[in-house]
Formats: C-alpha cells, sequence, structure tokens
C-alpha cells in the first residue's frame, strides 16, 4: 500500500502533518477530512510503514493508560467548568494531547460532536479508552445538564481506581521478584554447582548421603529431561490458563479464590469496594438503579459476585430492595448489608454506598500491607531453608570425606 506525506489545517486552523498509508490520493483526503483536517498538500512517500518501523515502535509505546483517561476527563471539567464549549475543549485537549493514539482518538469525538453527535455517543465508538461505565455516567450528565459535576466525580473515581490497582501492584512485585530470584538461584545449583561438587566425591569412592543423594537425583533429572520437563511446564501453564477462561474453569476458579484464607477476603473487600463506589458514582450522577446494576457487575472481577449482582437486579426489578438479595446470597458482609439497608430507608443510599466504598478501601489497604509485611519474611524462610538443603547436601559429604581420611 503506498505511503503518503501530508500537511493541512485543522478544525482550529493550525498547521498539521504527517505519513499516512492508503490506496490513493483522494482516499487519504477523505479519511483526513472525516478527521476535521483540510489538506493542503499531498506527496507520495518512499517510506514503507513495517510493523517495526520507527512509527510501530512509538505506537507501541505510547499506549493510553487510565491515568491519561483521568487527565483528560478531569481537564475536560475545568474547561467546561470555565464556561467554554465542548467543541473548543476538545479543540484545546487534542492540541496539547502527547500521544496520537489519544490526540486520534479526541479528534474524532470532536468530529461527531461538531456533526451533532452527543458526548455520551461519540465516547461509545471507543470502548477500548470509554468503558460503559464512563459513558453512561456522561450521558447521565449530559441528560441532567450537570456534565462538568459528573465529569469531576468521574475523575476521583478514575483516580481512586488508579491508587488502588498501584497499591495491589507494589504489594504483589517483591514476592514475584523474589519468587523468580530464588527459582534462578535454585536451578543453576542443581544444574551446575551440585553435579560438580558430588562428583568429586563419587571419584573419591565415597558414599553418599541420602539427602545429597536425593539432590543429586533431582539434577540429573533436570539436566537429562529438561527438553521434556520445561515444555510440559509450559503446556500445563497454558492449559490451566485456557481452562480459568472457560465459563466452567473462570466460576469454578473464582468460588476457589473466595474460599482461600487471605486472599479471598482481600479479593471480597476491593469488590465490595469497587461496587459500593461505582454504584454511589452512578447513582449520584442520575443514572437509573438497575443500569447502574447492569454496569457495576462487568466491573467486580469475579464470577460468584457477578452471580449476585444478576440475582439481585432480577429482584428489584420485582419490587424487592436492594440489601435483601444481597443478604440472602452470604457473600456480602452484614455490615454492608446493614448499611445498605439504612441508606435505601432513609434515602440516602448513595452516602451510605460512599462510606462502605471509604470503609472498605481502607480496610484493603490495611489487609495489603499486614500481607506485604508477612510475606516478606516468609520469602526469606523459605529461600533460606532451600539454601540452607544444598549446603547441607555438600557439607555432609565433606565431613564424611574427612572423617575417612582421619
Amino acid at each position: 500500500m503506498p505511503v503518503f506525506r501530508y500537511k493541512g489545517l485543522n478544525a482550529a486552523g493550525k498547521d498539521v502533518k504527517g505519513i499516512l498509508d492508503t490506496d490513493s490520493k483522494s482516499s487519504l483526503r477523505a479519511n483526513l477530512q472525516a478527521k476535521g483536517i483540510f489538506v493542503t498538500d499531498v506527496s507520495e512517500g518512499k517510506e514503507k510503514l513495517k510493523s517495526n518501523s520507527d512509527v510501530d515502535i512509538k505506537k507501541m509505546l505510547e499506549f493510553v493508560t487510565l491515568r491519561d483517561i483521568s487527565l483528560i476527563t478531569r481537564q475536560l471539567a475545568t474547561l467546561l467548568r470555565a464556561g467554554i464549549p465542548l467543541v473548543e475543549a476538545f479543540n484545546a485537549l487534542t492540541d496539547q494531547a502527547d500521544k496520537d493514539e489519544i490526540k486520534n482518538t479526541l479528534s474524532d469525538v470532536r468530529r461527531q460532536v461538531n456533526e451533532g453527535s452527543s458526548l455520551a455517543a461519540a465516547l461509545k465508538e471507543h470502548p477500548k479508552h470509554f468503558s460503559d461505565l464512563y459513558v453512561n455516567m456522561v450521558k447521565a450528565g449530559e441528560t441532567s445538564g450537570n456534565l462538568e459535576t459528573v465529569l469531576q466525580r468521574l475523575t476521583e473515581f478514575l483516580d481512586a481506581q488508579i491508587e488502588l490497582r498501584s497499591k495491589i501492584v507494589g504489594a504483589m512485585i517483591y514476592p514475584i521478584l523474589m519468587m523468580a530470584f530464588g527459582f534462578v538461584i535454585m536451578l543453576l545449583l542443581f544444574t551446575f554447582v551440585i553435579p560438580k561438587v558430588t562428583q568429586i566425591f563419587k571419584d573419591q569412592g565415597a558414599e553418599l548421603p541420602l539427602l545429597t543423594r536425593f539432590l543429586v537425583g533431582v539434577s540429573d533429572v533436570l539436566l537429562g529431561y529438561w527438553f521434556i520437563i520445561f515444555p510440559l511446564m509450559a503446556l500445563s501453564l497454558w492449559g490451566f490458563i485456557t481452562w480459568k477462561k472457560s465459563p466452567k474453569g473462570t466460576r469454578l476458579w473464582d468460588l476457589y479464590i473466595l474460599k482461600v484464607p487471605l486472599i479471598g477476603s482481600l479479593v471480597r473487600m476491593i469488590a465490595i469496594a469497587r461496587f459500593a463506589r461505582t454504584l454511589g458514582t452512578l447513582l449520584s450522577s442520575g443514572v437509573p438503579l438497575l443500569q447502574a446494576l447492569d454496569i457495576v457487575k462487568d466491573i467486580l472481577g469475579n464470577t460468584r459476585l457477578v452471580e449476585v449482582i444478576e440475582d439481585a437486579r432480577t429482584q428489584i426489578r420485582e419490587g424487592e430492595s436492594i440489601a435483601q438479595p444481597l443478604k440472602r446470597s452470604g457473600e456480602f458482609p452484614p455490615l454492608v448489608i446493614h448499611m445498605i439497608a439504612i441508606g435505601e430507608k432513609s434515602g440516602q443510599l448513595e452516602a451510605m454506598l460512599e462510606n462502605v466504598a471509604i470503609s472498605y478501601n481502607q480496610q484493603t489497604d490495611a489487609k495489603i500491607e499486614a500481607l506485604t509485611v508477612v510475606l516478606e519474611p516468609i520469602m526469606i524462610i523459605i529461600m533460606g531453608i532451600g539454601a540452607a538443603v544444598v549446603v547441607f547436601a555438600i557439607m555432609l559429604p565433606i565431613l564424611q570425606l574427612n572423617q575417612m581420611v582421619g
């Protein structure tokens, strides 16, 4: 496909230029016109856009993060609060964007809004960057005429999600690095160190202790059958991941995770905090309860809890309260059920849900910190035991050899 260089003017009257691969010059003009760019000059280039080109590498490195979406949302809320029209606000956001993918997305949203589309409908065309929750909250804000406030709530919600994700990732990095480092060290010992050291004692005709013989056997298996063991391990991992992605596997795994000591309670806390904060934010933004529950169930991350919300949604449609079906499920703690019931009776459900979210976020932070504190000595102890076993396996033959010489 030929590559063309182009120059033109965007909707704000500013000069733009770039490279695009397309069938013809007329096709290029049509594509750019659809993005709100008036082409002033086109020339065929000699570049070939390949998968390993600098352009593609740049795009790969410039992936859009949740933090980028949060920043865009905050800036848009600020611009609208200052009285700037929506299209002009998107002009400013597009010009300020430093990532090509964000710039193209905002440009397309601006074009659709300029052509008469609602902001929610324009955002819905980009599900990769704007979730159903985001789109529905924007839709509620447009309907109620309170878009600036809704965008501010969205920003706070996204920031809370980013903070929680950072804490979870931060808590997992250390144990994962320790496990990987320990695995590499043990693999090196079993494949290189132990065989060479034990060979010395075999040459002396000394009988090796049981522990040493066991480790030598493990080492021999690794060296002799590595071409079977490692592919088998990779195949097992692939099989587990495939099973876990299947509907039945996902459900069974999610049920199991909720029952695992420490981890299960942490997963439940995170899901409840997400449920409460998201539902409260949606209801505060004017999204109807049934529609809000339909959105909330997709962010829980656990099939069992999704089933609970779907059942609650069915019961609520039939006239029941929120608290009762959640209570019958047995998956939500009594305190959460009690606070939701009080919120329904007092007409302060959104405030109660926010209190639940704050409480469970604090509990989640404390639990993550406690797990991190506990995991560090556990990992050190495990690695210490492994190192001690290897040292004893090497030292025992040395002691025996010294006794024989003595």
